[in-house]
């Protein structure tokens, strides 16, 4: 199939430019320049989409992994991405994709009903756009995500939520849930480490929690000596519980070197232990560790009476104490989330997935 169709959100400039208004960069592109994105092109004095129809690959991974923890638990969810990214984090832990230049990373071809077959097949509950933001091929996703609700198919964004009102309205209109990285709490980290802003994040999370039912959680990658004092974090969770409420469940997750940050240290456990405590303390109901070993803070505890009502060993479920609406076995209590009878039985397996037409 092919992989160019045209792209929506652009305007023509009186120079003749094309102004794409997809996203906070407004890239304004002569013929055929790319986006900084570099999947969308001006060609033709128009927008297109270089990406269309074409994956870095299939898995099928835990839904705990995107992370979602309040999301179906235990089931499995076909993750894939393409290429490209519009932002630039130094830090990025999927850069072989997301600063991906080649079309070679491209491997896989699937049109959108080939993603909803293969998912219903493999017994996924649900399609993750993910491995690089999804905002960028919205055109592919959206249709990805129409093609899977017609088969009972939930739909997740994995994404750094840079985009505009416009698109951001439709993008998330097609979405069941989605994780989104906050990735630090001032501006300063966001111009100098990501190459983005603070605030288009901020205000795509407001839109996501008083304006959609998208279910959302959100997730930090804490990297020692930019973003972990105690003071942002602190005002970090105050804003969560202040504008998008108690129930949205923060993950604090360990850095690793990578990418152009390979000489900073990884984050100690003890950071995101504190992180996570900072969390609680501010009125977040449920806030968890991620890329260590800590069933504590992986584990999902009633808000009411304390009681492990998700006990978690990575991404394995070992406790379950909801009943099948997700209320709290020992006190009635409801966990905020999406929960439908008993937990999925996927466990801890990563299937890769071929899908050729």
């Amino acid at each position: 199939m092919s992989s160019v169709v045209p792209g929506r959100y652009w305007r023509t400039l009186d120079d003749g430019r094309v102004l794409c208004e997809l996203c906070p960069r407004l890239c304004k592109l002569k013929e055929g320049q790319r986006g900084f994105c570099f999947v969308r092109r001006n060609t033709g004095g128009g927008m297109v989409l270089t990406t269309y129809g074409r994956s870095s690959g299939f898995c099928v991974d835990p839904i705990e992994k995107k992370p979602l923890n309040h999301f179906y638990p235990g089931t499995g969810v076909l993750s894939f991405g393409t290429a490209g990214c519009n932002l630039a984090c130094r830090f990025c832990q999927n850069w072989s994709i997301s600063k991906s230049r080649e079309y070679d990373t491209l491997a896989d071809a699937a049109s959108p009903e080939a993603i909803a077959r293969a998912a219903a097949s493999t017994g996924s509950r649900s399609v993750a756009f993910t491995y690089n933001d999804p905002v960028i091929f919205l055109e592919y996703a959206v249709d990805v995500a129409a093609a899977c609700h017609e088969l009972g198919i939930f739909t997740v964004a994995v994404t750094a939520g840079e985009i505009l009102p416009a698109p951001r309205e439709e993008f998330f209109s097609h979405m069941d849930a989605a994780n989104v990285d906050l990735k630090a709490f001032t501006e300063d980290f966001y111009k100098r480490l990501c190459g983005g802003e603070l605030q288009p994040v901020l205000d795509t999370l407001e839109y996501l929690a008083q304006e959609t039912d998208v279910w959302i959680e959100l997730t930090t990658l804490l990297i020692p000596g930019e973003n972990d004092s105690e003071a942002e974090i602190d005002e970090m969770t105050r804003w969560v519980v202040k504008r998008l409420g108690p129930d949205v469940p923060m993950h604090f997750t360990a850095f690793h070197p990578d990418f152009k940050m390979k000489n900073w240290p990884p984050t100690p456990p003890e950071t995101l232990s504190r992180a996570r405590r900072v969390a609680l303390d501010n009125g977040v109901r449920y806030a968890y560790t991620g890329n260590v070993v800590d069933p504590e803070g992986g584990s999902t505890y009633c808000h009411s009476c304390g009681e492990l009502l998700i006990g978690r060993d990575w991404y394995r479920l070992s406790t379950w104490n909801l009943d099948h609406d997700g209320a709290c076995l020992g006190c009635g209590t409801q966990c905020a989330g999406r929960f439908n009878g008993p937990p999925g039985t996927w466990g801890a397996r990563r299937l890769p997935v071929r899908i050729g037409e």
